[in-house]
């Protein structure tokens, strides 16, 4: 007899989906490798990626070049384990039996740091978050 276990899965949501839903999902899918099932989306998407958080990304060795914002659909909500809403911005309404974080991620340009070292510094912030995730999510 086969034990067949459901492979976890996380919606990452920022208001743009152009930056940290981006980082958070690029660095998720790198680290479960296959594991866990990944989806980044926005509550306002954005016409295109954030340079930064590309390059900031391809740093680590992750290319999320051919990626493109998305918006949050009922779909993607209905089928995610957890979602994690990423920064103050994004705005999402509790759903009965899907379960939600909020993140309050890093914000450097309140400390007058931007350009790469901001952006190194929020995807830091979101990699540690990330990791944690995984760890509970797999028991890895």
């Amino acid at each position: 007899m086969t034990e067949t276990t459901k492979t976890p899965s996380v919606l990452f949501v920022c208001s743009r989906n152009g930056g940290k839903s981006q980082l958070a999902a690029g660095l998720m899918n790198q680290l479960a490798n296959g594991t866990v099932t990944v989806h980044s989306a926005g509550t306002r998407p954005a016409d295109a990626l954030n340079p930064q958080s590309v390059d900031s990304l391809a740093e680590l060795g992750i290319d999320i070049s051919g990626e493109h914002p998305k918006p949050v659909t009922a779909e993607a909500l209905d089928t995610a384990d957890v979602v994690i809403v990423l920064g103050n911005e994004a705005k999402l309404e509790p759903r009965d039996g899907t379960r939600i974080e909020f993140w309050d991620t890093d914000e450097p340009s309140e400390r007058g740091i931007e350009g790469m070292e901001r952006m190194g510094l929020v995807r830091d912030d979101i990699q540690a978050r990330v990791r944690k995730l995984y760890a509970e999510l797999t028991g890895k």
